[in-house]
Protein backbone atom coordinates (compact mmCIF):
# COMPACT_ATOMS: atom_id res chain seq x y z
CA UNK A 1 0.00 0.00 0.00
CA UNK A 2 1.50 3.29 -1.12
CA UNK A 3 2.52 6.09 1.78
CA UNK A 4 -0.54 8.43 2.27
CA UNK A 5 0.26 11.83 0.82
CA UNK A 6 1.44 14.62 3.29
CA UNK A 7 2.63 12.33 5.68
CA UNK A 8 6.41 12.68 6.67
CA UNK A 9 9.04 10.28 7.43
CA UNK A 10 10.73 10.42 10.22
CA UNK A 11 14.51 9.50 10.38
CA UNK A 12 15.78 7.29 13.53
CA UNK A 13 19.03 6.36 14.46
CA UNK A 14 20.79 3.44 13.15
CA UNK A 15 19.61 -0.09 15.06
CA UNK A 16 22.06 -1.74 17.06
CA UNK A 17 22.72 -5.34 16.65
CA UNK A 18 20.05 -7.69 18.94
CA UNK A 19 17.92 -4.32 19.82
CA UNK A 20 14.18 -5.41 20.21
CA UNK A 21 12.64 -3.80 17.24
CA UNK A 22 10.16 -2.00 19.64
CA UNK A 23 12.63 -0.83 22.09
CA UNK A 24 14.36 0.72 18.61
CA UNK A 25 11.19 2.86 17.99
CA UNK A 26 10.43 3.59 21.60
CA UNK A 27 13.86 4.91 21.72
CA UNK A 28 14.44 6.35 18.42
CA UNK A 29 11.44 8.54 18.74
CA UNK A 30 12.07 9.80 22.94
CA UNK A 31 15.02 10.88 21.87
CA UNK A 32 13.69 12.70 18.61
CA UNK A 33 11.53 14.60 21.40
CA UNK A 34 14.09 15.38 23.86
CA UNK A 35 16.75 16.99 21.48
CA UNK A 36 14.01 18.91 20.27
CA UNK A 37 13.89 17.38 16.45
CA UNK A 38 10.30 16.75 17.40
CA UNK A 39 8.25 19.98 18.79
CA UNK A 40 5.27 19.73 21.35
CA UNK A 41 2.41 19.50 19.35
CA UNK A 42 4.23 18.14 16.30
CA UNK A 43 2.34 15.45 14.38
CA UNK A 44 3.85 12.18 14.38
CA UNK A 45 3.58 9.44 11.44
CA UNK A 46 0.64 7.34 10.92
CA UNK A 47 1.71 3.85 12.82
CA UNK A 48 1.45 2.27 9.37
CA UNK A 49 3.89 4.46 7.49
CA UNK A 50 6.50 4.06 10.33
CA UNK A 51 6.28 0.34 10.13
CA UNK A 52 6.48 0.56 6.11
CA UNK A 53 9.11 3.17 6.20
CA UNK A 54 11.33 1.21 8.26
CA UNK A 55 10.50 -2.19 7.44
CA UNK A 56 8.54 -3.17 10.34
CA UNK A 57 5.18 -5.14 11.41
CA UNK A 58 2.59 -2.60 12.57
CA UNK A 59 2.11 -3.55 15.61
CA UNK A 60 5.44 -3.28 16.21
CA UNK A 61 5.24 0.20 16.14
CA UNK A 62 1.86 0.20 17.93
CA UNK A 63 3.19 -0.96 20.49
CA UNK A 64 6.10 1.60 21.15
CA UNK A 65 3.51 4.71 20.82
CA UNK A 66 1.54 3.16 23.34
CA UNK A 67 4.50 2.97 25.68
CA UNK A 68 5.48 6.51 24.71
CA UNK A 69 2.18 7.52 25.53
CA UNK A 70 1.79 5.48 28.72
CA UNK A 71 5.09 7.53 29.94
CA UNK A 72 3.52 10.73 28.62
CA UNK A 73 5.89 12.17 25.67
CA UNK A 74 2.91 11.73 23.08
CA UNK A 75 -0.61 12.18 22.80
CA UNK A 76 -3.50 9.90 21.07
CA UNK A 77 -6.74 10.75 20.10
CA UNK A 78 -8.72 8.64 17.70
CA UNK A 79 -9.50 10.18 14.23
CA UNK A 80 -6.78 12.47 14.56
CA UNK A 81 -3.50 10.75 14.83
CA UNK A 82 -0.57 10.78 17.66
CA UNK A 83 1.14 14.24 18.77
CA UNK A 84 4.11 15.34 21.02
CA UNK A 85 2.91 16.24 24.43
CA UNK A 86 3.43 19.58 25.41
CA UNK A 87 5.89 19.04 28.34
CA UNK A 88 7.59 15.84 28.51
CA UNK A 89 8.24 14.34 31.43
CA UNK A 90 11.79 14.26 31.40
CA UNK A 91 11.57 18.03 31.94
CA UNK A 92 8.90 17.63 34.86
CA UNK A 93 11.10 15.31 36.94
CA UNK A 94 14.60 16.66 35.98
CA UNK A 95 15.55 13.08 34.23
CA UNK A 96 17.21 11.88 30.79
CA UNK A 97 18.78 14.99 28.96
CA UNK A 98 17.07 17.97 30.01
CA UNK A 99 19.45 19.58 32.12
CA UNK A 100 19.40 22.02 35.01
CA UNK A 101 19.68 25.31 35.08
CA UNK A 102 20.93 26.65 31.93
CA UNK A 103 23.20 24.60 29.40
CA UNK A 104 26.34 24.91 28.37
CA UNK A 105 26.75 24.51 24.65
CA UNK A 106 29.35 22.75 22.90
CA UNK A 107 32.10 24.27 21.72
CA UNK A 108 32.30 23.28 18.28
CA UNK A 109 35.49 23.68 15.92
CA UNK A 110 35.99 27.05 14.32
CA UNK A 111 34.63 27.57 10.28
CA UNK A 112 37.32 29.27 8.20
CA UNK A 113 35.23 32.49 7.07
CA UNK A 114 36.33 34.17 3.51
CA UNK A 115 37.89 37.80 4.18
CA UNK A 116 34.06 38.78 2.35
CA UNK A 117 32.48 36.70 4.93
CA UNK A 118 34.41 38.71 7.70
CA UNK A 119 33.86 42.21 6.28
CA UNK A 120 29.59 41.46 6.04
CA UNK A 121 27.71 43.60 8.30
CA UNK A 122 24.24 43.64 8.66
CA UNK A 123 21.74 46.44 8.95
CA UNK A 124 18.17 48.03 10.18
CA UNK A 125 15.27 48.08 8.26
CA UNK A 126 14.28 51.67 7.21
CA UNK A 127 10.80 52.69 7.93
CA UNK A 128 7.67 51.40 5.59
CA UNK A 129 5.27 53.50 3.28
CA UNK A 130 1.27 53.98 4.33
CA UNK A 131 0.49 50.17 3.65
CA UNK A 132 -3.01 50.72 5.35
CA UNK A 133 -3.64 52.37 1.63
CA UNK A 134 -2.98 49.69 -0.38
CA UNK A 135 -5.70 48.05 -2.90
CA UNK A 136 -4.77 44.94 -1.82
CA UNK A 137 -8.38 43.98 -2.53
CA UNK A 138 -7.15 45.15 -6.08
CA UNK A 139 -3.56 43.20 -6.17
CA UNK A 140 -5.78 40.03 -5.06
CA UNK A 141 -7.77 40.66 -8.66
CA UNK A 142 -4.56 41.18 -10.67
CA UNK A 143 -2.88 38.30 -8.76
CA UNK A 144 -5.91 35.94 -9.30
CA UNK A 145 -6.25 37.24 -13.72
CA UNK A 146 -2.63 35.91 -14.06
CA UNK A 147 -2.58 32.91 -12.32
CA UNK A 148 -5.56 31.65 -13.97
CA UNK A 149 -3.72 32.17 -17.31
CA UNK A 150 -0.53 31.21 -16.46
CA UNK A 151 1.58 29.47 -19.09
CA UNK A 152 3.79 26.44 -18.82
CA UNK A 153 6.62 28.55 -20.01
CA UNK A 154 5.92 31.28 -17.61
CA UNK A 155 6.30 28.21 -14.82
CA UNK A 156 9.43 27.32 -16.71
CA UNK A 157 10.95 31.13 -15.04
CA UNK A 158 12.52 33.74 -17.06
CA UNK A 159 16.01 35.07 -18.33
CA UNK A 160 18.18 36.35 -15.66
CA UNK A 161 17.76 39.79 -16.06
CA UNK A 162 14.31 39.39 -15.35
CA UNK A 163 10.43 38.53 -16.79
CA UNK A 164 10.37 40.69 -20.29
CA UNK A 165 6.82 41.74 -20.36
CA UNK A 166 8.01 43.56 -16.90
CA UNK A 167 10.99 44.83 -18.08
CA UNK A 168 9.01 46.36 -20.90
CA UNK A 169 6.99 48.22 -18.37
CA UNK A 170 9.66 49.31 -16.34
CA UNK A 171 11.52 50.87 -19.00
CA UNK A 172 8.00 52.95 -19.90
CA UNK A 173 7.38 53.52 -16.09
CA UNK A 174 10.95 55.09 -15.96
CA UNK A 175 10.75 56.87 -18.97
CA UNK A 176 7.81 58.89 -18.47
CA UNK A 177 7.75 59.31 -14.46
CA UNK A 178 11.33 59.65 -13.66
CA UNK A 179 12.91 60.89 -17.39
CA UNK A 180 15.39 57.94 -17.86
CA UNK A 181 16.65 57.06 -20.69
CA UNK A 182 16.71 53.39 -20.81
CA UNK A 183 14.84 50.33 -22.58
CA UNK A 184 13.48 47.35 -21.97
CA UNK A 185 17.21 45.74 -22.52
CA UNK A 186 18.76 47.71 -20.05
CA UNK A 187 16.52 46.61 -16.84
CA UNK A 188 17.40 44.07 -14.76
CA UNK A 189 14.69 43.18 -12.30
CA UNK A 190 16.36 42.44 -8.84
CA UNK A 191 14.59 41.89 -5.51
CA UNK A 192 15.24 45.59 -4.51
CA UNK A 193 18.30 48.13 -3.99
CA UNK A 194 20.36 46.40 -1.46
CA UNK A 195 20.62 43.35 -4.36
CA UNK A 196 21.67 45.97 -6.96
CA UNK A 197 24.10 47.66 -4.65
CA UNK A 198 25.73 44.11 -4.26
CA UNK A 199 25.60 43.00 -7.86
CA UNK A 200 27.61 46.63 -8.73
CA UNK A 201 30.13 46.14 -5.99
CA UNK A 202 30.42 42.60 -7.49
CA UNK A 203 31.01 43.72 -10.90
CA UNK A 204 32.53 47.08 -10.82
CA UNK A 205 35.25 47.22 -7.04
CA UNK A 206 37.84 44.83 -6.72
CA UNK A 207 39.42 45.47 -2.79
CA UNK A 208 41.51 48.21 -2.38
CA UNK A 209 39.32 50.57 -5.09
CA UNK A 210 38.22 54.12 -3.73
CA UNK A 211 34.05 54.21 -3.85
CA UNK A 212 32.40 57.75 -3.16
CA UNK A 213 29.68 57.49 -0.53
CA UNK A 214 27.90 60.60 0.65
CA UNK A 215 28.53 62.06 4.32
CA UNK A 216 26.12 61.46 5.64
CA UNK A 217 24.54 58.77 4.23
CA UNK A 218 23.00 55.20 3.07
CA UNK A 219 24.49 52.19 5.86
CA UNK A 220 23.42 49.57 3.10
CA UNK A 221 25.57 50.87 0.09
CA UNK A 222 28.59 51.04 3.15
CA UNK A 223 28.06 47.63 3.66
CA UNK A 224 27.68 45.98 0.50
CA UNK A 225 31.19 47.75 -0.65
CA UNK A 226 33.02 46.78 2.17
CA UNK A 227 31.93 44.02 1.88
CA UNK A 228 34.28 43.80 -1.20
CA UNK A 229 36.99 45.34 0.60
CA UNK A 230 36.28 48.59 -0.93
CA UNK A 231 38.39 51.86 0.56
CA UNK A 232 35.08 54.30 1.33
CA UNK A 233 35.59 57.67 0.48
CA UNK A 234 33.13 59.99 2.81
CA UNK A 235 32.18 63.04 0.93
CA UNK A 236 29.87 65.86 2.72
CA UNK A 237 26.83 67.21 1.50
CA UNK A 238 25.60 70.14 1.21
CA UNK A 239 22.11 72.57 0.44
CA UNK A 240 22.89 70.98 -2.84
CA UNK A 241 23.71 67.73 -2.08
CA UNK A 242 26.76 65.61 -2.90
CA UNK A 243 30.05 68.32 -3.13
CA UNK A 244 31.70 67.63 -6.07
CA UNK A 245 35.58 68.39 -4.95
CA UNK A 246 37.91 66.63 -7.72
CA UNK A 247 40.65 66.55 -5.23
CA UNK A 248 37.83 64.37 -2.88
CA UNK A 249 37.58 62.56 -5.99
CA UNK A 250 40.64 61.41 -6.97
CA UNK A 251 40.85 58.00 -8.14
CA UNK A 252 37.65 57.00 -7.37
CA UNK A 253 36.03 53.93 -8.88
CA UNK A 254 32.72 54.51 -8.37
CA UNK A 255 30.18 56.84 -6.58
CA UNK A 256 27.01 56.09 -4.64
CA UNK A 257 24.68 58.77 -4.71
CA UNK A 258 21.22 59.35 -3.91
CA UNK A 259 20.13 62.74 -5.72
CA UNK A 260 16.45 62.78 -5.65
CA UNK A 261 15.97 62.25 -1.95
CA UNK A 262 19.05 62.64 0.10
CA UNK A 263 19.62 60.09 2.26
CA UNK A 264 19.20 60.76 5.56
CA UNK A 265 19.22 64.67 5.51
CA UNK A 266 16.23 64.88 2.57
CA UNK A 267 17.94 67.83 0.37
CA UNK A 268 17.83 67.37 -3.60
CA UNK A 269 20.80 67.84 -5.37
CA UNK A 270 20.99 71.11 -7.89
CA UNK A 271 21.19 70.82 -11.54
CA UNK A 272 24.70 72.57 -11.61
CA UNK A 273 26.06 69.80 -9.07
CA UNK A 274 24.10 66.90 -11.42
CA UNK A 275 25.53 68.14 -14.32
CA UNK A 276 28.84 68.68 -12.71
CA UNK A 277 29.46 65.48 -11.15
CA UNK A 278 28.33 64.06 -14.62
CA UNK A 279 31.66 65.38 -16.56
CA UNK A 280 33.66 64.19 -13.50
CA UNK A 281 32.43 61.24 -13.89
CA UNK A 282 32.75 61.13 -17.94
CA UNK A 283 36.32 62.62 -17.43
CA UNK A 284 37.45 60.10 -14.69
CA UNK A 285 35.88 56.79 -15.96
CA UNK A 286 34.12 56.42 -13.05
CA UNK A 287 30.58 55.43 -12.80
CA UNK A 288 27.95 56.56 -10.61
CA UNK A 289 25.28 54.67 -8.89
CA UNK A 290 21.92 56.41 -8.82
CA UNK A 291 19.83 55.25 -5.64
CA UNK A 292 16.03 56.59 -6.66
CA UNK A 293 14.71 54.96 -3.37
CA UNK A 294 11.57 56.71 -3.17
CA UNK A 295 11.75 59.71 -6.05
CA UNK A 296 8.42 59.28 -7.09
CA UNK A 297 7.32 61.19 -4.11
CA UNK A 298 7.68 65.27 -4.81
CA UNK A 299 5.62 67.31 -2.75
CA UNK A 300 6.94 70.38 -4.27
CA UNK A 301 7.77 72.44 -7.65
CA UNK A 302 8.02 70.70 -10.61
CA UNK A 303 9.50 66.58 -11.19
CA UNK A 304 13.08 66.29 -10.79
CA UNK A 305 14.30 63.65 -13.73
CA UNK A 306 16.84 60.97 -12.42
CA UNK A 307 20.41 61.47 -13.18
CA UNK A 308 20.79 58.99 -15.52
CA UNK A 309 18.31 60.61 -17.57
CA UNK A 310 20.04 64.28 -18.11
CA UNK A 311 22.56 62.76 -20.85
CA UNK A 312 22.34 60.22 -23.40
CA UNK A 313 25.14 56.92 -22.73
CA UNK A 314 26.06 58.72 -18.73
CA UNK A 315 27.95 56.06 -17.10
CA UNK A 316 24.89 56.11 -14.51
CA UNK A 317 23.33 52.21 -12.99
CA UNK A 318 19.84 53.37 -11.68
CA UNK A 319 18.05 51.96 -8.80
CA UNK A 320 14.87 51.83 -7.45
CA UNK A 321 12.35 49.38 -5.31
CA UNK A 322 9.11 48.83 -5.92
CA UNK A 323 8.41 47.83 -1.90
CA UNK A 324 8.72 51.43 -0.97
CA UNK A 325 5.86 52.28 -3.84
CA UNK A 326 3.78 49.10 -3.30
CA UNK A 327 4.86 47.17 -0.32
CA UNK A 328 8.00 45.57 1.00
CA UNK A 329 6.96 42.11 0.87
CA UNK A 330 6.82 42.20 -2.51
CA UNK A 331 10.69 42.13 -3.01
CA UNK A 332 10.86 43.37 -6.67
CA UNK A 333 13.18 46.21 -7.29
CA UNK A 334 15.18 47.59 -10.78
CA UNK A 335 18.31 48.11 -11.92
CA UNK A 336 18.83 50.17 -15.28
CA UNK A 337 22.09 49.00 -16.57
CA UNK A 338 24.13 51.11 -19.03
CA UNK A 339 24.53 49.29 -22.50
CA UNK A 340 28.22 48.34 -22.38
CA UNK A 341 27.96 46.37 -18.71
CA UNK A 342 24.03 44.47 -19.87
CA UNK A 343 26.00 40.94 -20.83
CA UNK A 344 28.18 41.42 -17.62
CA UNK A 345 25.14 42.06 -15.18
CA UNK A 346 23.39 39.01 -17.24
CA UNK A 347 26.00 36.79 -16.73
CA UNK A 348 26.55 37.91 -13.33
CA UNK A 349 23.36 37.04 -12.43
CA UNK A 350 22.99 33.81 -14.22
CA UNK A 351 25.85 32.50 -12.18
CA UNK A 352 23.69 33.90 -8.78
CA UNK A 353 20.43 34.45 -8.36
CA UNK A 354 19.18 33.24 -11.50
CA UNK A 355 16.03 35.73 -11.44
CA UNK A 356 13.65 36.87 -8.90
CA UNK A 357 10.07 35.05 -8.58
CA UNK A 358 8.23 34.79 -11.76
CA UNK A 359 4.85 34.78 -10.81
CA UNK A 360 5.37 37.79 -9.08
CA UNK A 361 6.92 39.66 -11.79
CA UNK A 362 4.32 38.86 -14.35
CA UNK A 363 1.51 40.17 -11.49
CA UNK A 364 3.28 43.38 -11.23
CA UNK A 365 3.71 43.65 -15.18
CA UNK A 366 -0.07 43.50 -15.15
CA UNK A 367 -0.50 45.81 -12.17
CA UNK A 368 2.13 48.47 -14.04
CA UNK A 369 0.31 48.00 -17.66
CA UNK A 370 -3.68 48.57 -16.51
CA UNK A 371 -2.21 51.84 -14.85
CA UNK A 372 -2.84 50.58 -10.97
CA UNK A 373 0.74 52.04 -10.31
CA UNK A 374 0.53 55.54 -11.84
CA UNK A 375 -2.92 56.08 -9.91
CA UNK A 376 -1.53 54.08 -6.67
CA UNK A 377 1.61 56.70 -7.01
CA UNK A 378 -0.71 60.11 -7.45
CA UNK A 379 -3.23 58.66 -4.52
CA UNK A 380 -0.38 58.35 -1.77
CA UNK A 381 1.55 61.21 -3.04
CA UNK A 382 -1.11 63.35 -1.99
CA UNK A 383 -1.39 61.67 1.28
CA UNK A 384 2.12 61.63 1.90
CA UNK A 385 1.97 65.30 1.08
CA UNK A 386 -0.47 65.58 3.64
CA UNK A 387 1.16 63.51 6.32
CA UNK A 388 4.81 65.42 5.68
CA UNK A 389 2.87 68.90 6.04
CA UNK A 390 1.39 67.99 9.26
CA UNK A 391 5.13 66.73 10.83
CA UNK A 392 6.88 70.06 9.55
CA UNK A 393 3.24 72.22 10.97
CA UNK A 394 3.40 70.58 14.28
CA UNK A 395 7.19 70.51 14.36
CA UNK A 396 7.00 74.16 13.92
CA UNK A 397 4.94 75.10 16.36
CA UNK A 398 5.99 72.58 19.59
CA UNK A 399 9.78 71.99 18.77
CA UNK A 400 11.65 75.20 18.00
CA UNK A 401 15.39 74.78 17.75
CA UNK A 402 15.81 71.73 19.63
CA UNK A 403 14.83 69.91 16.98
CA UNK A 404 15.20 71.18 13.51
CA UNK A 405 14.07 69.21 10.65
CA UNK A 406 15.39 69.43 7.30
CA UNK A 407 13.36 71.02 4.73
CA UNK A 408 12.20 67.82 2.71
CA UNK A 409 10.55 67.98 -0.36
CA UNK A 410 10.29 64.36 -1.47
CA UNK A 411 10.22 61.42 -0.16
CA UNK A 412 8.80 59.11 3.03
CA UNK A 413 11.18 60.59 5.75
CA UNK A 414 12.92 63.45 6.76
CA UNK A 415 15.59 64.31 9.48
CA UNK A 416 16.29 66.50 12.81
CA UNK A 417 19.07 67.67 14.08
CA UNK A 418 18.97 68.37 17.73
CA UNK A 419 19.46 71.49 19.61
CA UNK A 420 23.36 71.95 21.21
CA UNK A 421 24.38 69.63 24.28
CA UNK A 422 21.19 67.06 23.09
CA UNK A 423 21.34 63.36 22.59
CA UNK A 424 19.29 61.04 20.10
CA UNK A 425 19.96 57.89 22.32
CA UNK A 426 18.04 58.85 25.80
CA UNK A 427 14.91 61.10 23.20
CA UNK A 428 14.75 57.78 21.19
CA UNK A 429 14.04 55.60 24.31
CA UNK A 430 12.10 58.27 25.93
CA UNK A 431 9.70 58.48 23.26
CA UNK A 432 9.74 54.67 22.88
CA UNK A 433 8.58 54.58 26.55
CA UNK A 434 5.17 56.38 24.97
CA UNK A 435 5.21 54.71 22.27
CA UNK A 436 6.80 56.75 19.75
CA UNK A 437 8.66 55.11 17.30
CA UNK A 438 12.06 57.89 16.35
CA UNK A 439 15.57 56.47 15.33
CA UNK A 440 19.21 58.01 15.98
CA UNK A 441 21.40 59.42 13.50
CA UNK A 442 24.76 57.73 14.00
CA UNK A 443 26.00 55.17 11.84
CA UNK A 444 25.14 57.46 8.87
CA UNK A 445 28.19 59.82 9.73
CA UNK A 446 31.69 58.44 8.52
CA UNK A 447 33.53 61.78 7.75
CA UNK A 448 34.92 64.13 10.58
CA UNK A 449 31.53 66.01 11.12
CA UNK A 450 29.24 64.24 13.46
CA UNK A 451 25.89 65.63 14.53
CA UNK A 452 23.09 64.28 16.70
CA UNK A 453 19.92 63.79 15.10
CA UNK A 454 17.08 61.73 14.95
CA UNK A 455 15.19 59.85 11.83
CA UNK A 456 11.35 61.13 11.75
CA UNK A 457 9.18 58.86 9.27
CA UNK A 458 5.70 59.93 8.12
CA UNK A 459 4.85 58.12 5.33
CA UNK A 460 2.85 54.97 7.43
CA UNK A 461 1.49 57.54 10.37
CA UNK A 462 -1.99 59.42 10.05
CA UNK A 463 -1.94 63.14 10.60
CA UNK A 464 -3.39 62.92 14.05
CA UNK A 465 -0.74 60.28 15.41
CA UNK A 466 1.54 62.67 14.10
CA UNK A 467 0.41 65.37 16.15
CA UNK A 468 0.77 63.11 19.28
CA UNK A 469 4.11 62.16 18.10
CA UNK A 470 5.50 65.39 18.25
CA UNK A 471 3.96 66.31 21.26
CA UNK A 472 5.31 63.67 22.80
CA UNK A 473 9.14 64.32 21.26
CA UNK A 474 8.20 68.41 22.90
CA UNK A 475 7.90 66.97 26.30
CA UNK A 476 11.25 64.54 25.93
CA UNK A 477 12.73 67.47 24.94
CA UNK A 478 11.95 69.79 27.75
CA UNK A 479 12.92 67.61 30.17
CA UNK A 480 16.22 66.55 28.20
CA UNK A 481 19.20 67.65 30.06
CA UNK A 482 21.70 69.66 27.59
CA UNK A 483 25.50 67.58 28.30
Amino acid sequence: MPRSAGTLDLVLAPRSGGQPAQRWVYEGVRAAILDGRLRAGARLPASRDLALQHGLARGTVVAAFAQLQAEGYVRSTVGSGTFVGEVPPDALLGLGRTPQGPSRPERSPSIRLSRFGRRVRSFPVSGPPGLELFPATLWAQVTGRVLRGVSTRLLLGCEPLGFRPLREAVAAHLRSARGARCEPEQIAIVSGVQEALDLAARLLVDPGDRVCLEDPGYGGAARAFSAVGARLVPVPVDAEGLVVDGRQLRGVRLVYTTPAHQYPLGVTMSIARRLALLRWARGSGAVLFEDDYDGEYRYQGRPIPALQGLEPGAPVLLAGSFGKVLFPALRLGYLVVPEPLVERVAALRSATVRHPPVLDQAVLAAFIEEGHLARHVRRMREVYAERRSALYDAAERRLGDRLMLSPVEAGLQTTGLLGPGLHAAPVVRAAAEQDVEVTALGGEWRGLFRQEGLQLGFAAVPPEEIRRGVEVLARVLDGARPL
